[in-house]
């Protein structure tokens, strides 16, 4: 995937609205970036209760359940009063489409969300691992100013299919700069899973899971909220039990039992 990534910086130069570059080069110590890496519903390459066909098509962004649903990442930030939407583009094979916003309030705060193709969640998995460990760092152009993504985005989070269920990952993830950065893992069991692979890749898990749950926008958009106001884990944690408490029609006991914070 790395190898891929490279290809695609060489053709951005030439052709991209997006530059990538290598490491943080040039980013403005002010600017912070949050960077969702979304591994597509897909009933055909993952081992998930099947959805509606249309929806669970991890070949098409734009209908698909995690990502262009009314309650996907790309709609959902899209709908909402504060963030701006800027642009989009499709990366390559695998990232089908990449998402950027800026938050209307927060000055120099971006979004940036990649869509995964379904059958790639492997790739997305690592990517998301690789990037919370710093192993990954990169920044992109956009009109004029240097954006972090990858290891250089202050939080980092994975949403979709607990990928762990189908397959397993041998490579480690060892954190090589000592900084810690913030993680979301909205997946089932995601605690359970996502753990071994991380214990020594220095994160601060805000949100992770203990069960199996909906993966859908509403309960990062409301962490996100309040990591941007600098609440602590507890609270960011209980902004996220509330949304999914209340989209989901379950209990906020059930809510916060689901999703939990810290080590």
């Amino acid at each position: 995937m790395k190898g891929i990534r490279i290809l695609f910086a060489l053709s951005f130069l030439i052709f991209g609205s997006f530059t990538l570059k290598a490491d943080n080069q040039g980013i403005n110590k002010k600017t912070k970036t949050i960077h969702i890496f979304v591994a597509l519903c897909d009933n055909k390459y993952q081992g998930i209760v099947k959805v509606p066909e249309e929806i669970g098509n991890g070949q098409d962004p734009e209908n698909n359940l995690y990502w262009g649903c009314a309650y996907g990442i790309k709609t959902y930030f899209k709908r909402s009063k504060e963030w701006k939407f800027i642009k989009s583009e499709k990366l390559n094979s695998i990232v089908l489409e990449r998402v950027v916003f800026k938050h209307i309030t927060e000055k120099d705060t971006y979004l940036v969300a990649d869509a995964y193709d379904g059958r790639y969640i492997k790739e997305c998995t690592k990517d998301f691992l690789s990037a919370s460990s710093g192993i990954e760092k990169n920044t992109i152009e956009l009109n004029g100013k240097t954006i972090g993504i990858d290891g250089n985005a202050g939080l980092i989070s994975y949403i979709g299919h607990n990928g762990f269920m189908d397959f397993n990952i041998r490579n480690k993830y060892v954190n090589k700069d000592k900084k810690k950065r913030d993680i979301i893992i909205l997946a089932c069991y995601s605690k359970l899973y996502f753990s071994k692979h991380l214990n020594s890749a220095n994160v601060n898990p805000l949100i992770w899971t203990t069960g199996r749950m909906a993966p859908e926008a509403y309960t990062i958009y409301e962490a996100v909220n309040g990591y941007l106001k600098k609440e602590d884990n507890e609270k960011i944690r209980e902004r996220g039990a509330e949304a999914y408490s209340k989209y989901q029609k379950c209990s906020k006991k059930a809510a916060r039992n689901l999703l939990v914070t810290g080590w």
